[in-house]
Formats: structure tokens, C-alpha cells, sequence
């Protein structure tokens, strides 16, 4: 991440505190495009949790910031995050999927002490059946999860810490820290 010096002090501070954020070595972060409509200034990143050469789970934290505040976001800066794996059939057709998501989701955040307001998002299952051609391949499970929140400053260093975890959560990567329980990674034998 390299801006030029004339950004507001608030978004500087912000993209210092993302340089300083710790994840696990299994995470793979890099920049991509930001959205530019959403906000005056903004950094996203995308993730990628590859094991063995298999994808596991994949992401976007994006960080926006309006110098002027936002009532819709209660603040100056705004999260607004995605991520998404593939599960066990078992695992992902689980009525109480969605539920176990977003407390994980809230877990992280405040086992990380990131302190943030108006959060919302949706935990969202999805079934694949292939048909003709495709009939071949195997019915998948994915789980993905959109939120977004209101950090309290530019320490948005615990944020995107918090995020990353939860990403390689849903990767099923075993827990990094006491207290936290992975979501079952998918099989390998599942012909894919």
C-alpha cells in the first residue's frame, strides 16, 4: 500500500494500522481495486487461504473513509467485508448455519478487542447441483458471509486481525488462539 502524502491524516493513520496488522502465514493478502463510488477513499484486500494448492477460503476487507462522517455509518471509517468456503454437506446444511456464522464473526472481532459499532451482514448458504454435462461433479455447500461495520477509530489494525481469522476459520485451519473452533473444512475425496 503506497498513497500519496496529501490524504487525510485519519486515512493515513488507518492504512499505517493496516500495515501493522499480524495474520497467519496460511493467509495470502494483497491489494485489489477499491470501490470507488462507495466513499471519497478506500483500500481493499483480498484474501486467499490455499493449502497443498487447494483454495479454502476466499475474502474482501475493504476500509472506507469519508472525512466529513457518514450518518448511514455513524462515523468516519467503514468496514465492509466478504467471505466465502466450501463445507462439509453436513456442516452447511445445518438449519442453524447462518446463526453459528455471525457469532463467530462477533466472537473474533471482540477476542481481537476491536471496538466498533453498527454492525450488520448476512450469513448465506449456497447449493450447487450440476445437471447435464456436469451431472458429473459433486453437489457443493458454500457458506458466505457479508458484514460490515463502524470501527471506533483508525486502529483498524484488530479489525482486519479479527477478519483474517475468521477466514481461515472458515477454511477450517485449526484454531490460532484458545477458544476459538474452526468450521470442518471440506474432504478431499469429494471429486473436485
Amino acid at each position: 500500500m503506497s498513497y500519496p502524502s496529501q490524504l487525510p491524516a485519519d486515512f493515513r493513520s488507518a492504512l499505517a494500522a493496516l500495515r501493522s496488522a499480524h495474520t497467519r502465514s496460511e493467509l495470502n493478502l494483497s491489494e485489489v481495486p477499491a470501490p470507488a463510488q462507495l466513499a471519497p477513499y478506500g483500500v481493499a484486500l483480498g484474501a486467499e487461504v490455499t493449502v497443498d494448492g487447494e483454495e479454502l477460503a476466499t475474502g474482501r476487507f475493504i476500509l472506507l473513509h469519508d472525512p466529513h462522517g457518514s450518518a448511514l455509518w455513524g462515523g468516519k471509517f467503514r468496514i465492509v467485508s466478504y467471505i466465502r468456503a466450501q463445507l462439509e454437506d453436513d456442516i452447511g446444511n445445518d438449519s442453524l448455519l447462518g446463526n453459528v456464522v455471525w457469532a463467530l464473526f462477533v466472537e473474533a472481532l471482540e477476542a481481537q478487542g476491536a471496538r466498533y459499532t453498527n454492525s450488520g451482514g448476512t450469513a448465506t448458504r449456497i447449493l450447487s447441483e450440476s445437471y447435464g454435462a456436469l451431472a458429473t461433479r459433486p453437489d457443493t455447500v458454500d457458506i458466505e458471509l457479508r458484514a460490515s461495520w463502524t470501527p471506533a477509530d483508525a486502529s483498524v489494525d484488530a479489525h482486519l486481525e479479527a477478519w483474517a481469522n475468521i477466514v481461515c476459520t472458515f477454511a477450517g485451519l485449526p484454531p490460532a488462539s484458545d477458544g476459538v473452533t474452526p468450521l470442518p473444512r471440506r474432504r478431499h475425496d469429494t471429486g473436485r
